[in-house]
């Protein structure tokens, strides 16, 4: 293209002018990015622009690959990490060097230990500049490399779709993660001619990575099944990554065994499924014979594996070789899909005299025991009529306010823990939380990726007022692309996970040293953007404010005052950091 500029008058500023000329010859390495990407699947970048990486975008508009522009870099990266777990396709955030691919290391960290697979393509200076101090020169490729699957810099653009394969393929050994790429911007602005670059064509690059797991340790694992007496699962976030609903399912119900189910495992099995169970994982866990874990790590959520009981046989399966075993020793380590395995396992032990289920009746009744008096000691909070509102109260409301289309997406700290107890998404894949890092700020990415890659489906955004801030402005880029959702902010001016911590540690009056915030009214801020906004004080109000909310077809926020001084029961344990 050629660039002239306008004759001006005085007090005109010059404008350039854009003279069509002929394209050059061959391919440039932003249009073989965009070829690569289409042969994955993938059919939206969520981008924040810089000169480094704009060949991309015009690579991507002549693929059909739609281009989703934010507002900072940390949400594109939460974005496509958002993107993979609700489509199950790679997700990809493309930013500029220096600055742009600092600010999306959170996300990539993220999906490192959410295990989520995406692709981040860092811009970077000239090659013919390396060393020189070319404009935001940073080691990229050595900041990513330690939370990344597999980090690279492209070093000739005949080699950039190459690449791009290579690091989706990365992105898919083993426990799925994030990959990183960085272009330099004479890399991705060359041409070279058509035939030299190879360009993988979709589905004939790829191994299948739906491993079933040894046969002989499936027949132990079945064998196990039989003869429990008191058998329970775990039902973790691989198996919503593997798509093993389906035979998740049918092992519970086939050999009578209860469920409980955390991070995108939840909704595996609806509210009320006789095999459903939420609020007596420590009981079973405590008198459990069989404990089988599916697709969790021993990390700090299980307390490093010592919540289980140590007279219990437990089994584990995961994608990945490294987590089995790793912080507790386990009876049956099974490394593979867990689809694939739990349906082999239900399967081996379908011809085995009655499999042991009719003999769990007893073992069920007694969790629904436990069950039962947990949610009948909480039930007076969830109906509180104070205020300010008792947190139970709002995430009871928000749970009745869920149907079945209803991707539930959790962003904070204490008010998120206590959603975490009380509300259940209502189908599988509809639960999504940060993950293990924990990290703030993931909401409104999440929102973004959920309801444009989901359009049919209704997105619920519970926030920390803390939580919202870190990357609440995007809530402009919802407005901009259309994407209506129903938002609430849990407010109470604070950082209270952190609040109460200080409290018990150093004594009331250093509480509030460096944890509290202003009290700022989200629902104007959501009408100040273009979206729909309401303030709530009372507890009846909640639910008729939501259900303007999802009338108002905007993305909106409903600003909840909270009560600052009740904290959550897994807060005042501290158990996230035991």
């Amino acid at each position: 293209m050629a660039l002239t500029t306008t004759g001006t008058t005085a007090g005109e500023s010059a404008r350039p002018t854009i003279g069509a000329e002929p394209a050059p010859a061959g391919i440039s390495g932003g249009h073989l990015v965009a070829k690569a990407l289409k042969a994955e699947g993938v059919d939206t970048i969520f981008t924040l622009c810089g000169g480094h990486i704009i060949d991309i975008y015009d690579g991507c508009v002549d693929e059909g690959i739609e281009v989703i522009d934010v507002r900072h870099e940390q949400v594109a990266a939460h974005a496509a990490d958002g993107y993979a777990r609700i489509t199950g396709k790679p997700g990809c955030a493309v930013v500029t060097a220096g600055p742009g691919t600092t600010d999306a290391v959170t996300g990539v960290a993220n999906a490192l230990r959410a295990e989520s697979p995406m692709l981040l393509i860092g811009g970077q200076g000239a090659l013919t500049q390396h060393k020189m101090g070319s404009l935001q020169d940073l080691p990229h490729v050595d900041m990513m490399t330690p939370i990344t699957k597999f980090a690279a810099t492209v070093p000739h653009t005949a080699r950039v779709a190459d690449l791009v394969s290579m690091a989706f393929r990365e992105a898919y050994a083993g426990a799925p993660g994030p990959s990183f790429l960085e272009i330099p911007r004479d890399v991705l602005d060359a041409r070279v001619p058509l035939d030299q670059a190879r360009i993988p064509e979709a589905g004939r690059y790829r191994a299948s990575t739906k491993n079933a797991g040894d046969p002989a340790d499936i027949d132990k694992l079945a064998d196990l099944l039989v003869h429990a007496k008191k058998p329970a699962i775990l039902l973790g976030s691989q198996v919503w990554t593997t798509r093993a609903t389906e035979p998740a399912v049918d092992l519970v119900r086939t050999l009578n065994i209860p469920a409980y189910m955390n991070g995108a495992g939840r909704g595996t099995l609806p509210p009320g499924d006789p095999h459903h169970f939420q609020l007596s994982r420590r009981y079973a866990f405590d008198n459990a014979d069989v404990i089988i874990i599916v697709g969790t790590p021993f990390d700090f959520r299980m307390g490093y594996g010592k919540r289980l009981s140590k007279d219990a046989t437990v089994v584990q399966i995961d994608l990945d070789y490294r987590t089995v075993g790793k912080n507790r020793d386990v009876d049956l380590g099974i490394v593979g899909d867990a689809g694939q395995v739990l349906a082999a396992v239900a399967e081996a032990a379908s011809g085995r005299a009655d499999n042991g289920a009719v003999g769990r009746k007893a073992w069920l009744e007694e969790l629904q025991a436990v069950e039962e008096k947990a949610k009948q000691k909480r039930l007076p909070l969830q109906h509180s009529d104070a205020s300010p509102i008792h947190p139970y109260r709002l995430v009871h409301e928000i749970n009745e306010f869920l149907t079945e289309d209803s991707i539930y997406i959790g962003d904070g700290g204490d008010i998120v823990t206590f959603s975490g107890q009380v509300v259940q998404p209502k189908s599988p894949g509809h639960w999504m939380d940060p993950g293990p890092l924990g990290t703030l700020g993931v909401g409104i990415p999440f929102v973004l990726a959920a309801k444009h890659a989901r359009p049919d489906k209704e997105v619920v955004a519970l926030f920390g007022d803390g939580a919202f801030s870190l990357t609440g402005w995007d809530f402009e880029t919802l407005v901009r692309f259309n994407l209506p959702f129903v938002g609430i902010v849990g407010n109470n001016s604070s950082m209270n996970q952190i609040r109460y911590g200080q409290a018990a540690k150093y004594g009331l009056p250093r509480e509030r040293v460096g944890n509290t915030l202003g009290d700022v009214r989200y629902d104007e801020f959501a009408r100040m953007l273009g979206g729909y906004g309401e303030e709530v004080r009372d507890p009846a109000d909640i639910a008729p404010a939501l259900q303007r909310a999802r009338e108002s077809g905007k993305p909106s926020l409903i600003n909840v005052w909270v009560d600052p001084d009740v904290y959550a029961p897994g807060t005042m344990n501290q158990t996230m950091y035991k």
